[in-house]
């Protein structure tokens, strides 16, 4: 399978202003990638919004204005009414803003006359990606006033008061029906609350070439099959169960084995070629009446767990779900590290390490150093509460956006690391990172993390490294999602996985 990864890039917005710099360096004017950029902002509002009327183009004093500048004149038609009204005076612009400013010929007035409930639709030419400061005074009252009108935006870039950096609020922000950006989406399109901010999102290409991505060499990605497909494991037509390797899922006690069960299920629908849930005594029982084709063996302590080391066909482990944040725990952890095995650590696995991190994060990058391709051993999937246990610090940084935290704790622990939420984010300790889009809020559901752990872990013992196999299992996880739909519970989740590989394969 052919790598695409550059295709999933995302841009900071100072990788998108290299980019542009880069560009008209090599000979493309600034002013030519501005029309572009306008021109499929036209087309956006001709398919989206074909009824629109009575037209509002906001214009800003930068290169985010300059757009609108440009794009007011490319709206202006019979039976249609378009008004631009700007934030400074056109002979206060410069540069290309400037260009597309004198190239207008249309009504034009101060923001200060703007009213939303004249118009059909509004395009938010005011600040872009680049911002950096909250808004405040004019331009706040009026971007508060006009998401209380309700009057569809269309956003140029990203939606004025969204950090294209973090995804953060500045202040106050805009609300978009749709925002058009240019070459590449940028994490704050991605991030929450800018992904909720932006609405749909249109991703259009202005002739920037792919070398030019290239030779910046962005380490943030949006988490879809392009990042990954080429490192994904799928049978191959003489192979056997055992190359598709053998994962194997801790069981708690017998009151608390569902969530195990659940991981293996999903480890099983997710490729692994066998799946062996390994237990304590008092749940063999209660685990043995609920299992067929997943496996069972007792697991009592570390022991037994070293007597089962000696089969090497057993390469992915997933501990945590229902398994208790005990001390046996951090000693299997220890164990599976010390043995080169690949391990997830997931809910009470990442507890019990709360008061010793540093232990865990020793180990993990002790496997790593040791193993042949250096590939992380260890993957953390902690939720916002555990990921504060083990990172107690990054976790209360007011400085640093979700991906900055997920960056850094993943350097830390030597581990790849999936923070959870609605914007997930996959992290390894090399810097590359990677914001998942996928999934419904039903799968805000008891059980749901236990289902993601056992797709990890499938992916692991496929032997798919131990990013992009974080990255697939997620994406995988939000597709089941979406492609139950309403009502969805935990259970659900794995029977949806083979629709969701023949989508990937078909």
């Amino acid at each position: 399978m052919q790598n695409r990864a550059m295709d999933a890039a995302l841009l900071t917005p100072a990788e998108m202003s290299e980019a542009d710099r880069r560009t008209i360096a090599a000979g493309t004017p600034g002013i030519v990638l501005m029309e572009r950029a306008a021109r499929a902002a036209s087309e956006t509002v001709r398919v989206r919004f074909p009824d629109a009327r009575r037209i509002a183009c906001l214009a800003g004093p930068g290169n985010n204005g300059g757009d609108a500048w440009a794009l007011a004149g490319m709206l202006r038609r019979p039976a249609t009414d378009v008004r631009l009204f700007h934030l400074v005076p056109q002979e206060e612009l410069a540069g290309d803003a400037a260009i597309a400013a004198a190239g207008y010929d249309g009504d034009a007035g101060p923001l200060a006359g703007f009213r939303p409930q004249e118009f059909d639709l509004i395009i938010d030419g005011l600040f872009g990606a680049g911002l950096a400061r909250p808004l405040d005074g004019e331009v706040a009252a009026l971007v508060n006033g006009l998401n209380e009108a309700k009057t569809p935006v269309l956003a140029i870039d990203l939606p004025s008061g969204i950090s294209g950096a973090s995804g953060a609020v500045l202040g106050c922000a805009i609300e978009a029906a749709v925002t058009v950006t240019f070459v590449r989406g940028k994490p704050g399109h991605f991030l929450e609350p800018g992904r909720s901010h932006r609405g749909d999102l249109v991703i259009a290409d202005i002739g920037i070439p792919d070398a030019v991505l290239s030779g910046i060499g962005p380490t943030t990605f949006a988490n879809t099959p392009a990042l990954w497909i080429h490192r994904l494991a799928l049978p191959s037509k003489a192979g056997h169960k055992f190359d598709r390797g053998h994962a194997v899922v801790f069981s708690g006690p017998a009151s608390r084995t569902g969530a195990a069960r659940m991981a293996a299920m999903a480890a099983l629908r997710g490729g692994a070629g066998l799946v062996t849930v390994f237990s304590p005594a008092g749940a063999i029982l209660v685990n043995a009446a609920h299992l067929t084709a997943v496996m069972l063996q007792r697991c009592e302590d570390e022991a037994e767990l070293r007597a089962h080391l000696e089969d090497e066909r057993l390469n992915a482990f997933m501990l945590g779900p229902g398994f208790g944040a005990t001390d046996l725990a951090r000693t299997y952890a220890k164990t599976l590290l010390a043995a080169g095995r690949r391990l997830g650590l997931d809910a009470d696995a990442i507890t019990a390490f709360q008061d010793e991190p540093e232990a865990l994060f020793a180990a993990a990058s002790e496997a790593a150093a040791t193993r042949p391709d250096k590939q992380p051993a260890l993957v953390l999937t902690p939720h916002a509460g555990e990921f504060k246990r083990l990172f107690p610090d990054i976790a209360v940084a007011e400085d640093l956006s979700k991906i900055d935290r997920a960056r850094r704790a993943a350097a830390r622990a030597g581990a790849v690391l999936v923070l959870k939420g609605r914007d997930t984010v996959i992290a390894a300790p090399d810097g590359r990172a990677a914001i998942n889009a996928t999934g419904t809020p039903w799968l805000a559901t008891a059980g749901a993390g236990d289902v993601l752990a056992g797709i990890v872990t499938a992916q692991l013992a496929q032997k798919t490294p131990s990013f992009e196999a974080a990255c697939a299992a997620v994406w995988m996880h939000g597709k089941a999602a979406e492609a139950f739909g309403p009502g969805l519970i935990a259970e659900d989740l794995p029977a949806m996985l083979p629709k969701i590989f023949a989508e990937l394969v078909g």
